[in-house]
Protein backbone atom coordinates (compact mmCIF):
# COMPACT_ATOMS: atom_id res chain seq x y z
CA UNK A 1 0.00 0.00 0.00
CA UNK A 2 1.56 3.24 -1.11
CA UNK A 3 1.73 6.09 1.32
CA UNK A 4 0.75 9.58 0.34
CA UNK A 5 3.76 11.84 0.26
CA UNK A 6 3.20 15.22 1.86
CA UNK A 7 4.86 18.31 0.46
CA UNK A 8 7.27 20.24 2.63
CA UNK A 9 5.39 23.39 1.60
CA UNK A 10 1.69 22.86 2.29
CA UNK A 11 -0.60 24.25 -0.37
CA UNK A 12 2.23 24.73 -2.85
CA UNK A 13 -0.02 23.95 -5.82
CA UNK A 14 -2.62 26.49 -4.76
CA UNK A 15 -0.07 29.24 -4.04
CA UNK A 16 1.70 28.52 -7.33
CA UNK A 17 -1.61 28.84 -9.15
CA UNK A 18 -2.37 32.19 -7.51
CA UNK A 19 1.17 33.39 -8.27
CA UNK A 20 0.90 32.48 -11.96
CA UNK A 21 -2.56 34.04 -12.19
CA UNK A 22 -1.32 37.26 -10.58
CA UNK A 23 1.76 37.37 -12.81
CA UNK A 24 -0.38 36.79 -15.89
CA UNK A 25 -2.91 39.51 -15.05
CA UNK A 26 -0.34 42.12 -14.03
CA UNK A 27 2.57 41.42 -16.39
CA UNK A 28 2.12 38.82 -19.11
CA UNK A 29 -1.32 39.75 -20.47
CA UNK A 30 -0.57 43.51 -20.76
CA UNK A 31 2.72 42.75 -22.51
CA UNK A 32 0.99 40.29 -24.82
CA UNK A 33 -1.60 42.97 -25.64
CA UNK A 34 1.19 45.31 -26.76
CA UNK A 35 2.59 42.70 -29.15
CA UNK A 36 -0.92 41.79 -30.32
CA UNK A 37 -1.73 45.41 -31.18
CA UNK A 38 1.51 45.72 -33.12
CA UNK A 39 0.77 42.56 -35.13
CA UNK A 40 -1.75 44.62 -37.13
CA UNK A 41 1.23 46.28 -38.83
CA UNK A 42 3.13 44.68 -41.66
CA UNK A 43 6.89 44.32 -41.42
CA UNK A 44 7.46 47.40 -43.55
CA UNK A 45 4.93 49.48 -41.65
CA UNK A 46 6.45 48.46 -38.34
CA UNK A 47 9.95 49.36 -39.53
CA UNK A 48 8.79 52.73 -40.83
CA UNK A 49 7.02 53.49 -37.53
CA UNK A 50 10.01 52.72 -35.31
CA UNK A 51 12.77 54.22 -37.46
CA UNK A 52 11.51 57.74 -38.02
CA UNK A 53 14.05 60.49 -37.32
CA UNK A 54 12.06 61.59 -34.29
CA UNK A 55 11.90 58.06 -32.88
CA UNK A 56 15.62 57.42 -33.43
CA UNK A 57 16.50 60.68 -31.69
CA UNK A 58 14.37 59.68 -28.70
CA UNK A 59 16.04 56.25 -28.55
CA UNK A 60 19.49 57.80 -28.48
CA UNK A 61 18.53 60.22 -25.73
CA UNK A 62 16.62 57.68 -23.61
CA UNK A 63 19.04 54.77 -23.80
CA UNK A 64 22.15 56.95 -23.74
CA UNK A 65 21.22 59.01 -20.69
CA UNK A 66 19.76 55.95 -18.90
CA UNK A 67 22.98 54.01 -19.40
CA UNK A 68 25.15 56.92 -18.31
CA UNK A 69 22.97 57.60 -15.25
CA UNK A 70 23.07 53.93 -14.25
CA UNK A 71 26.86 53.84 -14.56
CA UNK A 72 27.25 56.98 -12.44
CA UNK A 73 24.79 55.64 -9.88
CA UNK A 74 26.73 52.37 -9.67
CA UNK A 75 29.89 54.20 -8.64
CA UNK A 76 28.29 56.85 -6.45
CA UNK A 77 25.81 54.37 -4.92
CA UNK A 78 28.66 52.01 -3.97
CA UNK A 79 30.55 54.91 -2.39
CA UNK A 80 27.47 56.11 -0.50
CA UNK A 81 26.65 52.62 0.75
CA UNK A 82 30.26 52.20 1.90
CA UNK A 83 30.14 55.47 3.86
CA UNK A 84 26.81 54.61 5.50
CA UNK A 85 27.98 51.16 6.58
CA UNK A 86 31.61 51.75 7.51
CA UNK A 87 31.60 55.20 9.13
CA UNK A 88 29.86 56.82 12.07
CA UNK A 89 29.22 60.55 11.73
CA UNK A 90 26.62 63.07 12.91
CA UNK A 91 23.48 62.89 10.80
CA UNK A 92 24.21 59.42 9.40
CA UNK A 93 20.67 58.22 10.08
CA UNK A 94 19.28 61.30 8.35
CA UNK A 95 21.44 60.70 5.28
CA UNK A 96 20.41 57.05 5.29
CA UNK A 97 16.74 58.08 5.34
CA UNK A 98 17.24 60.66 2.58
CA UNK A 99 18.49 57.92 0.26
CA UNK A 100 14.92 56.63 0.04
CA UNK A 101 13.51 60.05 -0.82
CA UNK A 102 13.31 59.38 -4.59
CA UNK A 103 11.27 56.25 -3.78
CA UNK A 104 8.65 58.17 -1.78
CA UNK A 105 8.66 61.46 -3.68
CA UNK A 106 6.09 61.71 -6.52
CA UNK A 107 7.93 61.92 -9.82
CA UNK A 108 6.13 65.12 -10.80
CA UNK A 109 7.25 66.77 -7.56
CA UNK A 110 10.81 65.62 -8.21
CA UNK A 111 10.68 67.06 -11.72
CA UNK A 112 9.37 70.42 -10.53
CA UNK A 113 11.98 70.59 -7.76
CA UNK A 114 14.85 69.75 -10.12
CA UNK A 115 13.63 72.27 -12.67
CA UNK A 116 13.43 74.98 -10.01
CA UNK A 117 16.98 74.20 -8.92
CA UNK A 118 18.62 73.90 -12.34
CA UNK A 119 16.67 76.51 -14.31
CA UNK A 120 18.74 79.57 -15.33
CA UNK A 121 17.16 81.52 -12.48
CA UNK A 122 17.39 78.66 -9.97
CA UNK A 123 19.82 78.22 -7.10
CA UNK A 124 22.19 75.91 -8.97
CA UNK A 125 21.30 76.95 -12.51
CA UNK A 126 21.94 80.60 -11.64
CA UNK A 127 25.49 79.70 -10.60
CA UNK A 128 26.13 77.58 -13.71
CA UNK A 129 24.58 79.99 -16.23
CA UNK A 130 27.41 82.58 -16.09
CA UNK A 131 29.84 79.72 -16.73
CA UNK A 132 28.00 78.83 -19.93
CA UNK A 133 26.55 75.61 -18.52
CA UNK A 134 22.83 75.08 -19.07
CA UNK A 135 21.19 72.10 -17.38
CA UNK A 136 17.43 72.57 -17.54
CA UNK A 137 15.81 71.99 -20.95
CA UNK A 138 18.88 70.15 -22.24
CA UNK A 139 19.97 66.47 -22.31
CA UNK A 140 22.03 67.24 -19.21
CA UNK A 141 18.79 67.90 -17.36
CA UNK A 142 17.48 64.48 -18.44
CA UNK A 143 20.66 62.90 -17.09
CA UNK A 144 20.30 64.75 -13.77
CA UNK A 145 16.70 63.58 -13.34
CA UNK A 146 17.53 59.94 -14.16
CA UNK A 147 20.48 59.99 -11.77
CA UNK A 148 18.29 61.37 -9.00
CA UNK A 149 15.63 58.67 -9.28
CA UNK A 150 18.08 55.77 -9.78
CA UNK A 151 20.66 56.08 -7.01
CA UNK A 152 18.54 54.40 -4.24
CA UNK A 153 18.43 51.16 -6.21
CA UNK A 154 22.21 50.77 -6.05
CA UNK A 155 22.56 51.87 -2.43
CA UNK A 156 19.82 49.58 -1.12
CA UNK A 157 21.17 46.63 -3.11
CA UNK A 158 24.80 47.00 -2.03
CA UNK A 159 24.22 48.12 1.57
CA UNK A 160 22.97 44.74 2.97
CA UNK A 161 25.93 42.93 1.42
CA UNK A 162 28.37 45.35 3.02
CA UNK A 163 26.66 44.99 6.40
CA UNK A 164 27.10 41.19 6.24
CA UNK A 165 30.67 41.38 4.94
CA UNK A 166 33.15 39.47 7.08
CA UNK A 167 35.86 41.91 8.13
CA UNK A 168 38.18 38.99 8.88
CA UNK A 169 38.77 38.75 5.13
CA UNK A 170 40.18 42.27 5.16
CA UNK A 171 42.33 41.46 8.18
CA UNK A 172 43.63 38.33 6.46
CA UNK A 173 44.50 40.31 3.34
CA UNK A 174 46.30 42.93 5.44
CA UNK A 175 48.24 40.24 7.29
CA UNK A 176 49.40 38.89 3.92
CA UNK A 177 50.82 42.29 3.00
CA UNK A 178 47.99 43.82 0.95
CA UNK A 179 47.47 47.54 1.28
CA UNK A 180 44.02 49.16 1.45
CA UNK A 181 43.73 49.60 -2.30
CA UNK A 182 44.67 46.00 -3.03
CA UNK A 183 42.29 44.76 -0.35
CA UNK A 184 39.40 46.71 -1.84
CA UNK A 185 40.04 45.78 -5.48
CA UNK A 186 40.98 42.12 -4.95
CA UNK A 187 38.97 41.09 -1.89
CA UNK A 188 36.00 43.39 -1.31
CA UNK A 189 34.96 44.49 -4.79
CA UNK A 190 34.76 40.97 -6.31
CA UNK A 191 32.29 39.99 -3.58
CA UNK A 192 30.24 43.14 -4.21
CA UNK A 193 30.13 42.83 -7.99
CA UNK A 194 26.88 40.81 -8.19
CA UNK A 195 25.10 43.34 -5.96
CA UNK A 196 26.53 46.29 -7.91
CA UNK A 197 25.41 44.74 -11.20
CA UNK A 198 21.94 44.13 -9.77
CA UNK A 199 21.72 47.74 -8.64
CA UNK A 200 22.94 48.87 -12.06
CA UNK A 201 20.25 46.80 -13.79
CA UNK A 202 17.48 48.13 -11.53
CA UNK A 203 18.65 51.72 -11.94
CA UNK A 204 18.90 51.33 -15.70
CA UNK A 205 15.45 49.73 -15.98
CA UNK A 206 13.87 52.46 -13.86
CA UNK A 207 15.54 55.18 -15.95
CA UNK A 208 14.27 53.71 -19.22
CA UNK A 209 10.66 54.00 -18.13
CA UNK A 210 10.90 57.26 -16.19
CA UNK A 211 8.49 59.94 -17.31
CA UNK A 212 7.22 62.29 -14.59
CA UNK A 213 10.49 63.72 -13.33
CA UNK A 214 11.95 64.12 -16.84
CA UNK A 215 9.19 65.95 -18.70
CA UNK A 216 9.53 69.06 -16.52
CA UNK A 217 13.29 69.49 -16.72
CA UNK A 218 13.84 68.29 -20.29
CA UNK A 219 11.74 70.86 -22.14
CA UNK A 220 10.32 68.07 -24.38
CA UNK A 221 11.73 69.44 -27.63
CA UNK A 222 11.42 66.90 -30.48
CA UNK A 223 14.77 65.71 -31.86
CA UNK A 224 16.58 67.29 -28.90
CA UNK A 225 15.18 66.57 -25.43
CA UNK A 226 12.19 64.32 -26.13
CA UNK A 227 12.40 60.94 -24.38
CA UNK A 228 10.80 57.80 -25.81
CA UNK A 229 8.07 57.44 -23.14
CA UNK A 230 6.94 60.99 -23.95
CA UNK A 231 6.89 60.15 -27.68
CA UNK A 232 4.65 57.17 -26.91
CA UNK A 233 2.29 59.40 -24.91
CA UNK A 234 2.25 61.94 -27.76
CA UNK A 235 1.27 59.27 -30.28
CA UNK A 236 -1.49 58.02 -28.00
CA UNK A 237 -2.85 61.56 -27.70
CA UNK A 238 -2.86 61.71 -31.51
CA UNK A 239 -4.79 58.39 -31.60
CA UNK A 240 -1.85 56.69 -33.33
CA UNK A 241 -2.20 53.54 -31.24
CA UNK A 242 -0.31 51.23 -33.58
CA UNK A 243 2.59 53.66 -33.83
CA UNK A 244 2.72 53.99 -30.03
CA UNK A 245 2.65 50.23 -29.48
CA UNK A 246 5.31 49.70 -32.15
CA UNK A 247 7.71 52.01 -30.31
CA UNK A 248 6.71 50.37 -27.03
CA UNK A 249 7.67 46.98 -28.48
CA UNK A 250 11.11 48.32 -29.38
CA UNK A 251 11.55 49.56 -25.82
CA UNK A 252 10.38 46.23 -24.39
CA UNK A 253 12.65 44.10 -26.56
CA UNK A 254 15.68 46.34 -26.01
CA UNK A 255 15.07 46.40 -22.25
CA UNK A 256 14.70 42.62 -22.08
CA UNK A 257 17.91 42.08 -24.06
CA UNK A 258 19.92 44.52 -21.97
CA UNK A 259 18.61 43.14 -18.67
CA UNK A 260 19.32 39.61 -19.91
CA UNK A 261 22.92 40.59 -20.69
CA UNK A 262 23.32 42.20 -17.27
CA UNK A 263 21.92 39.13 -15.50
CA UNK A 264 24.14 36.87 -17.60
CA UNK A 265 27.16 38.95 -16.62
CA UNK A 266 26.06 38.82 -12.99
CA UNK A 267 25.78 35.02 -13.14
CA UNK A 268 29.19 34.71 -14.83
CA UNK A 269 30.79 36.97 -12.23
CA UNK A 270 29.25 35.05 -9.30
CA UNK A 271 30.31 31.72 -10.78
CA UNK A 272 33.83 32.91 -11.56
CA UNK A 273 34.52 34.15 -8.04
CA UNK A 274 32.78 31.16 -6.47
CA UNK A 275 35.20 28.85 -8.27
CA UNK A 276 38.29 30.97 -7.56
Amino acid sequence: MSRKRFSVLPGFGLTMGYSLLYLSLIVLIPLAAVFSKTSALSGGQFWDAVTTARALASYRLTFGTSLLAALVNSGFGLLLAWVLVRYEFPGRRLVDALVDLPFALPTAVAGIALTALYAPNGWIGGVLAPLGVKVAYTPIGVFVALTFIGVPFVVRTVQPILEQFDKELEEAAASLGANRGQTFWRVILPLLWPAVLTGFALSFARALGEYGSVVFISGNMPMKTEITPLLIITKLEQYDYTGATAIAVVMLVASFLLLFLVNLLQWWTSRRYALS
